[in-house]
């Protein structure tokens, strides 16, 4: 996620613990000085024998970015450094444009992996799946390939054709599949109502657009439904996520006051804090915020939020569990990096990392299949080198939510999986979708429920 943090992490350095006696402390930053200084002339011997002795030329430039990349890419799964056209790219995409096929990803066992493909792309259309593994590019094998080469590779000129090899779970051979790319400008809010009483908007992405995309998705189905409008589905799953700016305005809007998320840095210092401001766009109808193991970062800050504010049921399986928060660093002339910077808390004081979001009610997409061989999708805790939760010994957890303020047997009345036999799912038949129809079936009869019962999320 792309964080609108202070550039005070920038600023000041931590030398190691402060000993009481001067003269210790003294040698101590000497002898860390002269450990530095020893690592950086093995970097220097390294590098000339690499420019002298490599099996082919290659260029000063290419060896340092890619020195650069490693040492940010072994911190953590999130940190990276872009060179000058992938920083112009990732501004591009944070805008809500780029030119590509479409698709979420990150990096395990030195492969592509699909967090998600986003709505109406390339990408989407071939079928590409959450979990895919990409391990060819036109042949040639992403293994080794840092995961900001592979996607320079995916993306390109509007028209152009790109061949992936993937490997999915539960398929006994490799996936050929062939893409055109396109312009991707993502639907970032997917709207319709449902029954002309409960209004249904997905988001798929958290770019510059979202929030002003949300709210007139609002205003139009406020308009279409007039008084009949009794609920709000907010679907955040296969988020994965966005800007933090956006996030945190997407959650104001559904708030009339109270924390929103906050940040934990290196230094306490350095910690910040949302708050909303009055005002409720869903003007108090009761909201259902739907998520799944695709929802990572920008998504679960959302339903987070919500949730521990009980302004929302959160419905569906664990989130993903991306807790922390990147700040990209422009470097003059050279790209920038991309840093993760603090960690993330929702107003309870949860740490999500490596956890995900628990749903107040878990409702499957699909039926749960006991013979089945495949295993649970990867979330962010199966990441190598993924950062621990923020929560230890010395920071307790926060005390559990409070329980669902719901009408008297609203929540037994959800089915936990879709009847045996049930039609598959189909993104374009709203009945097939189990988890939606669980989340409508629940804000009507919250609807239904005598005045003084309808407290479910205040």
């Amino acid at each position: 996620m792309v964080g609108a943090v202070s550039a005070a992490f920038l600023a000041g350095a931590v030398v190691g613990p402060m000993l009481a006696v001067p003269g210790i402390q003294a040698w101590a930053q000497e002898g860390g000085r002269a450990e530095t200084y020893r690592l950086l002339n093995l970097f220097g011997d390294v590098f000339e024998r690499v420019r002298a002795e490599y099996v082919e030329p290659v260029t000063d430039r290419d060896v340092i970015e890619n020195a650069i990349n490693g040492m940010l890419q072994g911190l953590d799964p999130h940190s990276s450094y872009m060179n000058p056209r992938s920083f112009r790219d990732m501004q591009v995409q944070t805008r809500g444009e780029f030119g590509g096929l479409g698709i979420e990803v990150t990096q395990e066992n030195g492969f592509v992996k699909v967090i998600s493909p986003i709505d109406e792309t390339p990408a989407f259309r071939a079928g590409i799946k959450p979990g895919d593994l990409i391990t060819h590019l036109n042949g040639q094998s992403t293994q080794g390939l840092s995961l900001q080469d592979a996607v320079e590779q995916m993306r390109g000129e509007r028209g152009s054709t790109i061949r992936l090899t993937i490997r999915r779970e539960g398929e006994a051979r490799p996936l050929e599949i062939s893409l055109t790319r396109d312009v991707i400008r993502p639907q970032v809010a997917r709207f319709r109502l449902e029954g002309n009483d409960i209004a249904y908007i997905r988001l798929s992405s958290f770019n510059e657009r979202t929030e002003g995309a949300l709210r007139q998705a609002m205003t139009t189905m406020r308009n279409q439904a007039g008084s009949n409008l009794r609920g709000l589905v907010l679907d955040l799953r296969n988020n994965p996520g966005g800007l933090l700016d956006q996030a945190v305005q997407v959650t104001d809007d559904f708030l009339d006051q109270g924390e929103i998320v906050s940040t934990r840095a290196r230094r306490p210092e350095d910690a910040q804090r949302w708050n909303a401001r009055p005002g409720d766009l869903a003007q108090g109808l009761p909201i259902v915020v739907l998520i799944n193991s695709g929802s990572a970062s920008a998504s679960e800050i959302v339903a987070g939020a919500l949730q521990d504010h009980r302004r929302a049921v959160v419905m569906g399986v664990k989130s993903f569990g991306k807790g922390s928060v990147q700040t990209v660093m422009p470097i003059p002339g050279n790209g920038a990096m991309r840093l993760t910077t603090a960690r993330y808390y929702t107003p309870s004081g949860r740490s999500i990392q490596a956890t995900g979001i628990q749903p107040d009610i878990e409702v499957l997409a699909a039926r749960a299949d006991p013979n089945a061989a495949t295993r649970e999708r990867d979330r962010e805790a199966d990441l190598r080198r993924s950062l621990r939760n923020g929560t230890t010994e010395a920071v307790p957890p926060p005390p559990a939510l409070p329980a669902l303020n719901l009408p008297a047997g609203v929540v037994d009345r959800v089915v936990r999986e879709p009847a045996e036999g049930a039609a598959a799912f189909d993104p374009t038949k709203p009945e097939t979708d189990h988890q939606l129809q669980q989340a409508l079936q629940l804000l009507r009869a919250v609807a239904a429920a005598p005045p003084a019962q309808r407290r479910a999320q205040r």
